[in-house]
């Protein structure tokens, strides 16, 4: 478990359903609300969760710099949040957003747009 506070207001019904890794994460999957488009995975915890659903954009936890980032805080391109759900194991989260600009850090408007896979690769 990393080193990160947890002092979620996460709800305790929802809390209590969450599936969660061995680091206390579960994915979240970022789709454009309107097209449908898949943007982006990203890492949520309960505080990650409970900021996305209070704040009205998306938080997730960083992996690799062990610290909470609001998407397009540094970027600009925002995540507006216009729905949250839960898959029916509980171990994925779904986060309906409105994407203003691009989604993946490289600058594509997603994550899923360069690398298409076919038999024999």
């Amino acid at each position: 478990m990393s080193s990160r506070v947890l002092d979620s207001q996460l709800d305790p019904a929802v809390a209590a359903r969450l599936k969660r890794d061995a680091d206390g994460l579960v994915p979240a999957i970022a789709q454009q609300y309107d097209t449908g488009e898949v943007l982006m995975l990203g890492w949520m915890d309960d505080e990650a969760l409970h900021r996305t659903l209070t704040t009205g954009r998306c938080t997730y936890w960083s992996r690799s710099r062990q610290e909470y980032w609001v998407k397009g805080d540094t970027s600009g391109h925002v995540q507006h949040v216009k729905s949250v759900a839960l898959d029916c194991d509980a171990d994925t989260i779904l986060v309906k957003v409105d994407q203003v600009g691009a989604a993946c850090h490289t600058g594509a408007r997603t994550c899923f747009d360069e690398d298409v896979l076919t038999e024999g690769q």
